[in-house]
């Protein structure tokens, strides 16, 4: 019951993150990730489980994160760079750190997402 409930919560969260980018620049990269994402969470709430896919969706964030955390003015520059300025100051990213280590902790929350449904559909958990 919990992991129904789990995934209804990321299914409609993905869902609002996909609607909140469409005036993006990339829109077409970020509400494509955050729909998959939104579409694996909600047939996970539907007992539909996709090891395959969420192994093959995670892999690509964890590996677009890790671009995201090594590129120029990304996840790395803000900790040693800016030293950790804030990220929620404002909602309009000025500065180009902030949007993409917002991109990043984005990533990795999706990924923490279809990971647990993995685990749950491989039997690795109960």
């Amino acid at each position: 019951m919990l992991l129904i409930i789990l995934n209804i919560i990321f299914c409609i969260s993905f869902l609002g993150f996909a609607y909140v980018n469409l005036n993006d620049n990339d829109a077409f990269l970020w509400v494509s990730i955050y729909l998959s994402a939104s579409i694996c969470c909600g047939l996970a709430a539907a007992g539909k489980f996709y090891p395959f896919v969420y192994l093959f969706l995670t892999a690509f964030y964890l590996i677009y994160a890790a671009i995201l955390f090594f590129a120029k003015d990304g996840v790395r520059d803000w900790i040693t760079k800016y030293r950790r300025e804030s990220l929620v100051q404002s909602m309009q990213a000025t500065k180009p750190y902030i949007e993409q280590t917002r991109e990043f902790f984005g990533l990795l929350i999706i990924a923490g997402a279809l990971l647990i449904n993995y685990f749950v559909s491989a039997g690795i958990t109960s």
